[in-house]
This record gives C-alpha cells, structure tokens and sequence, in this order.
C-alpha cells in the first residue's frame, strides 16, 4: 500500500509537469492550454493509482490502455481541418493534439511512482515543442 502523502505527492507531480507543457501551448495562443493539460494529467493520474489501490485483483494495463483510447477522443477534439493559419483544407491542432496525449502519459507515469520517466518526458516533450516551425 502506497502512503497517503505519497499518493498526493505523485498526483501534485503530474499535475505540476503538465501545467508546464500546458503553459508552453497556452503561451503559443492553442486551445488547450494551462488548465486542459493540468487536468489531463491529473485525470490520468487518478485513474492509474485509483486501478493500484482500488482494484487490487484487476490488471493495471487495462486501465493504462482505458486512459489512452479515451485521452486520444480528447486530442482529436483540438484536430480541426481548415482551422486558422491553415491552407485552404489544411489540418491544424495536431501538436496540441500530440501534447494531450504525451501529458496524459506524463500523469500515468508519475502517478505510477515512475518519476524519471514522468520527468524526462515532460522534458523531452517541452524541447520538441519549443522547436522551430520549419516552412515548406
């Protein structure tokens, strides 16, 4: 059993990594932002250690594999064809996109007392993120 100030610590962790891949969309002007990230993050995070704690006889990667089908709807809800500073037809929101679903690993890992992974990442995520947009 997980002591109760851990569980709160690793859910604070997560949180705290995706207000900071959260903040860097919110910054770029995108739909999902600070508090979207946060709480994708938390969501993940609560569902992986509420399998750990709460269903002890079930499997833990049923519930991983739950959160990404179900974060991935979230992320196609940022995807829009013919969205602004688009081509006539052209596809805008995928990074964000891409940024729900990293976050959400982000929140399973560090909830699953899986720090270094949470932590690298969230910065691995963030240098990508921060990269030029190369032109065509």
């Amino acid at each position: 059993m997980i002591p109760w100030h851990e569980v709160i610590l690793r859910l604070l962790l997560g949180a705290t990594l995706g207000a900071i891949l959260g903040l860097q969309r919110e910054r770029r002007g995108k739909p999902a932002g600070l508090r979207t990230h946060v709480l994708i993050a938390l969501g993940a995070g609560g569902f992986t250690l509420a399998s750990f704690l709460g269903f002890a006889e079930a499997d833990a990667a049923r519930v991983a594999s739950g959160v990404v089908a179900g974060v991935g709807f979230l992320g196609a809800g940022v995807i829009f064809r013919g969205g602004r500073g688009t081509q006539e037809g052209g596809i805008s929101g995928l990074t964000t996109a891409a940024s729900i679903w990293v976050t959400s690993c982000v929140g399973m890992a560090a909830a699953a007392g899986l720090i270094v992974l949470a932590v690298s990442i969230s910065v691995v995520a963030l240098v990508v993120l921060e990269l030029p947009k190369l032109q065509d």
